[in-house]
């Protein structure tokens, strides 16, 4: 039987702003019938924080950190927490809420998406497995992150390998299709990150930082051996062409779509009151 054709576009570095606007752009395709589901890998320039939707930036970003390292900012269409993007494969999928093997609830589908990124890791030779709260208390923790880093504690189906985080993930439904997107974790810097938010202390900052070490961990810190990003690449392509049982056709976007994106960029995810208005 032949297997379904979903797009797959590498867009290399890009800008935050642009980065969110093709997620977006891809989105609004994929709603109207014009393209079909789409698997998606990127990176960004500058490296960049972005936040979730609902974060409120006065409260707990540090913007003068985030200028003096020189990084972008941005904030997603999606929920979760913030995130450093630097060291790492970022991925984005869009599908239909309707597709078939689509679940109608967010979590269900979520594992399944996220099935793509559980391959990807056994590609690598790692111990990948989805992290499922167990108990209420693990359950109730999640429905109160205490932390506006993402990667302080897994959430439902999220990737942890040796019982800890390798790759954060958010979510959202519009127009009737779902865009995840998320970052898989080469390297990180955890003096950059912890820099970027606002704590009530210093005795807090240096407790969160050091439980993150036991929550979080980075490909790079668990392989045996250096993975590149082009092996992570080739890695996850394969997973998500076996976890979701699909073909990869790769696309490059027409200049036509092109001048779509950076027009969504300019108007959205490069204007203050977006970035900055919670």
């Amino acid at each position: 039987m032949s297997k379904e054709v979903w797009r797959f576009i590498d867009s290399g570095n890009c800008s935050p702003s642009f980065n969110m606007a093709l997620d977006e752009a891809l989105l609004d395709w994929h709603s109207e019938g014009r393209i079909p589901p789409v698997i998606r890998f990127y990176g960004w320039e500058p490296a960049t924080l972005s936040i979730g939707y609902f974060q409120k930036v006065e409260k707990e970003i540090d913007l003068e950190a985030v200028k003096a390292h020189g990084l972008g900012f941005v904030r997603r269409p999606t929920g979760g927490r913030g995130v450093l993007h630097e060291h790492e494969l970022t991925y984005s999928v869009i599908v239909s809420e309707d597709h078939p093997e689509m679940p109608t609830s967010v979590t269900e589908a979520y594992r399944v998406i996220s099935e793509g990124i559980l391959k990807g890791f056994h590609q690598l030779g790692l111990e990948a497995y989805f992290a499922v709260p167990r108990t209420d208390e693990e359950r109730s923790a999640l429905k109160n992150p205490r932390s506006a880093v993402c990667f302080d504690a897994p959430s439902w189906y999220e990737l942890v390998v040796e019982g800890r985080k390798v790759a954060g993930s958010a979510q959202t439904r519009q127009k009737g299709v779902i865009l995840q997107h998320g970052s898989i974790l080469l390297d990180i810097d955890e003096e950059k990150l912890f820099s970027l938010f606002k704590y009530p202390s210093e005795r807090v900052k240096d407790r969160m930082k050091s439980a993150f070490k036991s929550k979080a961990v980075a490909i790079n810190e668990i392989s045996p051996r250096r993975i590149t990003l082009e092996e992570a690449k080739e890695a996850f392509y394969k997973g998500f062409a076996e976890g979701l049982n699909i073909e990869l056709q790769s696309y490059q976007l027409t200049e036509e779509e092109l001048a779509y994106v950076n027009k969504i960029a300019k108007e959205r995810y490069e204007n203050d009151e977006w970035n900055f208005k919670r």
